[in-house]
């Protein structure tokens, strides 16, 4: 039953991706019969079910980013994308590409790869207003899918900011990203640990057409923050505090694993127990920080450290800063907006 509620997206995200064809004058009532879809949607579909609509609206638009760009992403420009970087050495330069490309096929919005507080951030700019929450959304799916599918493991998201106003599905938006989200923000940006720029890829032109003839369903599910077994370790350690957290052996007893299955299974998933903990501390400590006026020290008590210089040191490790120091700059980018 995970599995498969796993699988399904939200209908709150067809109706945005039906509103494409609406805003262009288009029915949506051919398309979803030939689709054998009910003419409303007020149930969650599967990712498969999705990822046909995701195919349909762009054939019928001639557009794989629905309208939403200042220019048309021509049908064929995804698969394009995906030879663009199949071949670059590292994380780091097939993001750059991937950005140029994007850059190139669409002309607005237009997203650039800086490295700040610990954080590979893609800052995506629009030339006028802001952009709906599903445009941003959608940028994000295609580079995120590609460069999760890119290095064979799924890349942690740290934070998702959104310059347009919360839509009426926020709730579904944080959910399917699994990490802080927040709207109305000065600018649309998606960040990951800088880190991982430095990871290799080593993708064949074989396993390419495997992928796109899953695309974009599989992009939609596998690289979702809740799926593998590091995803099923985080949501144990997410239902209690951290100073509750079991020892490693405890946990695999608890999952009825040995606990040297559940080591390796990690480590093929490029996870381990310390890191979950870490990153799980980490997102919360960025949540508090910037959404509760919870003082430094009360924080780290509620992140199990024993002292509040224990957790200094560990936030300095993460962002580059002290907790005061990135509170006060959150603080002065709220005042921008």
């Amino acid at each position: 039953m995970a599995e498969i509620e796993r699988r399904m997206i939200a209908p709150g995200f067809v109706e945005e991706a039906l509103d494409s064809l609406r805003r262009l004058g288009r029915q949506t009532g051919p398309l979803l019969s030939k689709l054998g879809l009910p003419s409303h949607i007020d149930q969650p579909v599967s990712a498969e079910v999705y990822g046909a609509l995701w195919l349909a609206i762009a054939a019928e638009l001639d557009d794989e980013f629905f309208g939403m760009g200042a220019r048309p992403m021509r049908s064929g420009s995804f698969t394009l994308l995906c030879h663009c970087v199949l071949h670059a050495p590292t994380l780091g330069h097939a993001l750059r590409r991937a950005l140029r490309f994007l850059d190139v096929v669409l002309d607005d919005p237009r997203g650039t790869l800086v490295i700040r507080d610990g954080l590979a951030q893609i800052e995506l700019r629009d030339a006028g207003e802001p952009r709906s929450a599903f445009a941003y959304r959608t940028y994000w799916i295609i580079l995120h899918g590609i460069i999760c599918w890119l290095v064979g493991r799924r890349i942690p998201i740290r934070l998702v900011d959104f310059r347009c106003e919360e839509p009426n599905q926020g709730a579904d938006y944080r959910l399917f990203f699994g990490a802080p989200v927040r709207f109305s923000q000065p600018i649309s940006r998606l960040g990951f640990d800088n880190a991982l720029l430095d990871l290799p890829i080593s993708r064949s032109e074989q396993a390419l057409k495997q992928f796109l003839r899953g695309a974009p369903a599989n992009i939609l599910v596998r690289y979702r923050y809740d799926a593998g077994i590091a995803a099923a370790v985080r949501r144990r350690l997410s239902q209690s505090s951290p100073a509750a957290w079991s020892s490693f052996q405890t946990l695999a007893a608890e999952m009825r694993l040995p606990s040297s299955t559940l080591r390796h299974r990690l480590h093929d998933e490029g996870q381990s127990y310390a890191g979950i903990k870490d990153d799980i501390r980490r997102d919360l400590a960025i949540d508090m920080l910037m959404n509760t006026s919870k003082t430094v020290g009360e924080i780290a008590v509620q992140l199990g450290y024993s002292e509040p210089s224990a957790f200094f040191r560990a936030f300095r490790k993460w962002m580059g800063k002290s907790p005061d120091a990135f509170r006060r700059e959150e603080a002065k980018s709220a005042q921008w907006q």
